[in-house]
């Protein structure tokens, strides 16, 4: 059976064979039962940080909850972001249990009545995704005579070169198109509503530290000529995000200190937007290399001479893992032997999980240390798009554990039972 290649497994996991979650081994933590995530907090916050260090002054840093939405998570990680981005009146919930309204802005391109009434009524920032959208929102502000805050997401012309997901350049879902955009933010302000500015997102899942630099000097020029359309500059540009994490094998990391000193230098050489704020709305960047999926191995099969490794935990948890969740061409996320992290692999196995459809593999053709029966399989990059994003009820399987660690030990969520 021939090989494939894994993708990297990331560096804050490297080191130890038993996998370090949060200082302390991934077997205790799955001692209270498999499958299970585990985000380790301390590689959030130190990603953050490194963010922080490379982006210049006047830059915010906002998550995007639809990255990992564990109520947890999101509490830890509201002070140290400065605003939440959410998709959905249950996001919208969640982010105002953690976070002040005035910090939260809420996208997407079908929201209901009741879901631009509840972000009016809260304070929240509707980015408006069409003259249809925005027209509601202006008739539920008035019956209820609250201004609404309101930005306007925009289409560009151009897409992010090399992202994962386009979210630019063509006829979408997503945003108000660009030659569109002044009538509408005048028609907004007309109406008395409180503009917050733009959201201009090109694309996601980018590793091309060009491509990014590129999209953002693009997207500051077009902020500026929308501004002087509108005849008024907006207090604030949301930048969107686009940062990608390797994910398969030949994957680079971005290379994050580039991108905000290219940043810094757009910035500091623009003409226009001088009173503007600016930010970046990141979910998988700050995340998805935080997590660890943790499923045990329940047999060991041999078939027309190929081994499978049958878990507990499967596509119904880790949808992405399995290549079902955006990808055209299936790869392996990497993967590791609790135990013997880093150890040389001593076979080439199949890992699957326990649900009848041969979709559900985790790892196909993959060289591992040996595992047996009762042994702990880690999929890493787990922190993002994983529970939240997969067919938890496909099959009737119960739901997979999810516990937040590294918070110090006297504040640690969900310890082992």
């Amino acid at each position: 059976m021939a090989m494939k290649p894994m993708g990297p497994i990331p560096p804050d996991f490297l080191g130890h064979p038993e996998l370090l979650l949060g200082d302390r081994p991934a077997r205790l933590w799955a001692e209270g039962g498999t499958p299970l995530f585990v985000y380790d907090f301390g590689v959030v916050a130190a990603r953050i940080a490194r963010l922080r260090a490379a982006l210049p002054d006047g830059v915010d840093v906002h998550y995007a909850i639809k990255a990992n939405p564990f109520p947890a998570l999101l509490e830890a990680m509201a002070p140290l972001v400065d605003g939440l981005d959410v998709a959905s009146g249950g996001e919208l919930a969640q982010a105002l249990a953690v976070k002040p309204a005035d910090a939260i802005s809420f996208a997407g391109p079908g929201k209901t009545d009741a879901e631009l009434a509840a972000a009016i009524r809260a304070g929240a920032t509707l980015h408006l995704e069409s003259e249809g959208e925005a027209a509601r929102a202006l008739a539920i502000a008035a019956r209820s005579g609250t201004p609404p805050r309101v930005a306007v997401r925009v289409n560009p012309a151009f897409e992010l070169r090399g992202s994962g997901m386009r979210m630019g350049g063509r006829a979408s879902p997503f945003g108000v198109d660009a030659e569109r955009v002044p009538a509408l933010v005048r028609e907004l302000l007309a109406a008395g509503a409180d503009w917050r500015g733009f959201h201009i997102f090109a694309g996601s899942q980018a590793l091309d530290g060009a491509a990014i630099i590129e999209s953002q000097a693009a997207t500051i020029a077009l902020a500026s000529e929308l501004a002087d359309a509108v005849g008024a500059e907006p207090p604030l540009v949301n930048l969107g995000g686009g940062f990608g994490i390797p994910y398969f094998a030949g994957d680079r990391p971005l290379d994050v200190d580039a991108v905000g000193k290219a940043l810094g230098e757009a910035l500091a050489s623009r003409r226009e937007l001088g009173a503007t704020r600016f930010a970046l709305e990141l979910g998988r960047w700050l995340v998805g290399e935080a997590g660890v999926y943790l499923t045990r191995v329940i047999d060991r099969k041999e078939s027309r001479g190929e081994t499978f490794l049958v878990c507990d935990g499967g596509l119904n948890h880790q949808l992405a893992a399995s290549g079902n969740f955006g990808t055209v061409v299936r790869r392996n996320y990497p993967l590791g032997v609790v135990g013997r992290i880093g150890a040389l692999p001593d076979e080439t196995v199949h890992v699957v999980g326990p649900l009848c459809t041969p979709l559900d593999r985790l790892g196909d053709s993959v060289a591992l240390p040996r595992a047996e029966i009762g042994d702990l399989i880690a999929v890493f990059l787990a922190g993002a798009y994983g529970l939240s994003a997969s067919p938890q009820a496909f099959l009737g399987h119960a739901p997979a554990r999810e516990l937040l660690v590294g918070l110090g030990s006297s504040a640690e969520c969900g310890p082992p039972k």
